[in-house]
């Protein structure tokens, strides 16, 4: 069996048997006919709104959050049409900020890339910066206690609209909605309590589930303090292909393409499996090691205890060297130890919980990676087991388990929700 995975740009052909082996993707959907008509139409007939025209005046500031290289989000795609509904403000009116979290800033090259030249040349754009205290105002706390710090820039424009991507989540449920705020826009120390271990230890904070999951239910919370006004997500296919146009009120917009994704995404399972190969969705969101932790997580919906996962993630950008995920996983020599390091008392770390998320997921099963820029060392020191071709890995997995092993590969990795039929999601 031949199976092209989501790698990098170009992808990865790999050869698997011919039996026991199961393929588990998203139902395919085509793209839209005509993109750019369909995100003007969303624009004037959006869900629980009024048209984004209608509802700014040209005495407004408003504030654009788009999301960062890390997201296959088509800002360039997106932006355009948005920004015409908005011919009848000044430009100097219009700040287009960049949802960073607590990811590094990108390169000017990067934000050409992702927004084109006429965007950046014409408009003033800011990166979110989540330790600048300065650059962050306080709008009182969440239900949890949690103190509500986001970009000052965002919170003080009279109009403010969020965009991105709906997508499966590992611990949010969904990306896209308030996700754009919070960690989108917010204070490093929100993003670590709203990321933490109490609230990813709750059984809610998974795959597909937004009500009840107390990590998505604060992100809301957050962002309807901060008053967004309008709301542009997209859902796409494997082929970047803008598959629906969601946009009016935050909830009304985001709730519509949630279930959209879930009638694509989720995808039951009879029984769990041996062996799972996955991917990390390939280029962007497969550029290092910390985004490559969705896809195990992905895969762990379906692999058995005691099974084995093998990762296909390019990493280009490492593991990477900025942000704290690589210096989490050197304090332990165990997956186990390094969920004790976190569990401490007062820890408290950036990336913390990717690094949770990957201990948990070893717990369960072994985890191989292959990636095209990570040496065999880098992939150890993370805990990790090196893969130089999927297909001999297999081979030598399938001495282990037996030559009637079963295998599930997921192409597309965390694009699709797997789950165990006895289960829900």
């Amino acid at each position: 069996m031949h199976v092209e995975l989501a790698y990098g740009r170009e992808g990865l052909w790999v050869d698997l048997p011919d039996q026991n082996v199961t393929v588990v993707e998203p139902r395919f959907v085509e793209g839209l006919p005509n993109e750019g008509a369909a995100i003007v139409r969303a624009l004037r007939q959006p869900l629980g709104a009024s048209s984004l025209r209608e509802m700014v005046r040209p005495e407004d500031t408003v504030a654009i959050v788009f999301s960062d290289i890390t997201r296959p989000t088509p800002n360039d795609r997106l932006l355009p049409p948005l920004l015409a509904e908005l011919s009848h403000v000044p430009r100097e009116q219009i700040v287009l900020i960049n949802a960073t979290g607590t990811h590094r800033p990108n390169t000017e090259e990067e934000l050409r890339n992702l927004l084109g030249d006429d965007v950046v040349d014409g408009y003033r754009i800011v990166q979110h910066d989540a330790w600048d205290q300065d650059s962050l105002v306080n709008l009182g706390r969440t239900r949890s206690g949690h103190e509500i710090l986001v970009n000052r820039t965002y919170a003080e424009a009279t109009v403010k609209v969020l965009t991105g991507f709906i997508e499966p989540h590992l611990f949010a449920g969904f990306s896209g909605g308030p996700k754009a705020v919070l960690p989108g826009v917010a204070g490093v120390r929100l993003v670590l309590e709203n990321h933490g271990i109490a609230m990813l230890d709750d059984p809610g904070a998974t795959w597909g589930v937004t009500a009840g999951n107390p990590v998505w239910e604060e992100m809301l919370e957050v962002a309807l303090k901060t008053a967004p006004a309008f709301l542009l997500n997209v859902t796409l296919n494997r082929e970047r292909a803008i598959t629906g146009v969601y946009a009016g009120s935050l909830q009304a917009a985001h709730q519509a393409g949630t279930a959209a994704v879930r009638q694509t995404a989720m995808v039951r399972i009879a029984a769990p499996f041996d062996i799972v190969v996955t991917s990390n969705s390939g280029y962007p969101l497969d550029l290092n090691l910390y985004q490559a932790v969705k896809g195990m997580s992905a895969a762990a919906q379906v692999v058995r205890e005691g099974g084995s996962i093998i990762i296909a993630a390019e990493c280009w950008d490492g593991v990477p060297d900025h942000g704290e995920y690589q210096n989490i996983l050197h304090m332990a020599d165990s997956p186990q130890a390094l969920l004790e390091v976190i569990r401490r008392p007062g820890f408290l770390m950036v990336d913390q919980w990717e690094a949770q998320i990957q201990a948990q997921v070893q717990c369960w099963a072994d985890v191989y990676v292959k990636s095209r820029y990570l040496s065999d060392d880098e992939i150890r020191s993370a805990l990790l087991r090196p893969c130089h071709e999927i297909e001999e890995t297999l081979a030598e997995l399938l001495t282990r388990y037996g030559p009637d092993a079963r295998i599930c590969v997921l192409p597309d990795g965390p694009q699709t929700i797997p789950y165990v039929e006895s289960t829900s999601t």
